[in-house]
């Protein structure tokens, strides 16, 4: 199964969240090899989703967000050697509040048409910021 964009009664689970304060974004992303657009136009995944970016920018940086953290996927080391990622980032946003703010906008939900054409699969994983402890994966 693949997943490329929030189903309703998910995004309802995110917006009943109710705790105040930033929250970090998870994404992987895989590309597809080439761009499923509705109109044919011919572009890889990787630029359709170059197209996104800029195209969503605007909005992302309008409602606070910020990019933390990109990396380049190499190896599957535990886990499902099928789920190859192309790209990984954690994004930040000043509240879910934000968030929401930002996909609800209609500039940004003219930009998704790029992310739709260009993702096979992704992940979404909201995750409450916490204070790094001293030790390996503890909390501080």
């Amino acid at each position: 199964m693949t997943y490329v964009d929030p189903d309703r009664g998910r995004f309802a689970e995110f917006r009943a969240i109710e705790r105040e304060g930033p929250i970090e974004m998870l994404n992987l992303i895989r590309y597809r090899d080439q761009a499923a657009y509705e109109d044919g136009r011919a572009a890889t995944g990787r630029e359709a989703y170059a197209a996104y970016s800029r195209a969503s920018q605007p909005i992302f940086e309008r409602v606070g967000g910020r990019q933390l953290w990109v990396g380049l996927p190499e190896l599957m080391l535990i886990g499902p050697a099928e789920e190859q990622w192309d790209l990984a980032f954690i994004a930040a946003y000043p509240s879910g509040a934000a968030f929401v703010e930002m996909v609800r906008d209609p500039d940004y939900r003219e930009a998704v048409k790029y992310r739709t054409a260009a993702v096979a699969d992704s992940r979404l994983l909201r995750l409450r910021p916490a204070a790094a402890g001293v030790g390996f994966g503890t909390v501080g």
